[in-house]
Order: structure tokens, then sequence, then C-alpha cells
């Protein structure tokens, strides 16, 4: 008698299929690199080479897209700017303002050296970044100053004092 095909019965190509993946029914060939990736890592802890050993992570390179923290404040009539650049000197960075914004741009250069018993690894990381901070209306540009001290970028802009909000209470809508 012929096996009744239904929507929950795996087809018998299905069913063979299933049997020649190690993993599974859904598995992206992606998911398997990794899953091996993983295993590698895990042999290579195995010999006291720590994890990562041969392919070195983004933040180890500084490819990872980076851009700096930055801190917008207004105090009394002057607008703060502070944008933390740990590792980066004056020379790297540029600041360019126009009556609309503010745009810090610059280059980090990362080089890292390590030599243990029996190999020498060296890396290089090169990465721009780009950060651009609207200025509220009314700040004056032309009168901007700009700081670098311990890889802390500070701007102060002349701003008008921020305008006061009030806060809007809220009516019962009439049907």
């Amino acid at each position: 008698m012929a096996e009744k095909q239904g929507a929950l019965t795996p087809r018998r190509e299905e069913q063979r299929l299933e049997r020649t993946r190690p993993w599974g029914r859904d598995v992206s060939p992606f998911r398997a690199m990794q899953r091996m990736a993983d295993e590698m890592d895990r042999l290579f802890d195995d010999f006291g080479f720590g994890r990562r050993w041969l392919r070195p992570s983004w933040r180890e390179t500084g490819a990872e897209l980076w851009a700096p923290e930055v801190e917008v404040f207004q105090k009394n009539h002057e607008l703060t700017i502070r944008a933390d650049l740990p590792g980066l000197k004056r020379e790297d960075v540029t600041v360019d303002i126009t009556d609309n914004d503010v745009t810090i741009q610059g280059e980090r250069k990362h080089e890292k050296e390590e030599e243990r018993e029996g190999y020498y690894r060296t890396e290089r990381g090169y990465g721009s970044f780009c950060r651009v901070i609207p200025l509220p209306e009314g700040a004056i540009s032309e009168q901007a100053k700009a700081n670098f001290k311990d890889g802390v970028l500070e701007i102060t802009i002349p701003a008008p004092p921020a305008s006061k909000g009030r806060r809007l209470e809220i009516a019962e809508a009439k049907k």
C-alpha cells in the first residue's frame, strides 16, 4: 500500500538530504563556515595559542567602523562640543565649520607588534572617520575656537541661550 503524502510527512528526497547534512535541515553555508571556524579556534585553544590566533579580530586591526564619542552641551551663551579621540594627535584631525554644522574628520593609524616563543606577529590598521554635528540657529560660527589636549578635542561656539519650551496640557478630544 502506498504511503500517503501529507504536509507534515517529508518526501523521500528530503529525508535522504537530511541524512547527508550533518547539521540538520535549515543550514546556510555561512553558518557551516562559522561553525568550522569556531572548531578551529577551539583547536588552537587546545594547543595554547588562544582564540583567533590566525585571523585577527576587527578590533585588533582597527578596521572596524569607528566614530569618536561626541558630547554636545550648551551652557550660558556658549555651545561646547567635545570629541574623545584616544591615540590621535592634533595633526591627525581636521575641523570644518559652516553656519549650519561642524565637521570633525581624521584618520586613525594602528600598529601592533607581538613577539613570543617561536613567532613574531605584526599588524597595521588604518581607518578614517567623520562626524557632523548640526549647530543651533543663531550660533556664531565665525567666533568658534578649537583646543586639543590629552586626546580630547573641545570646540566652543558662541550661541544664543537655548529657547525655553513649555509643557502642553493634552485636552480630551470631543466626539
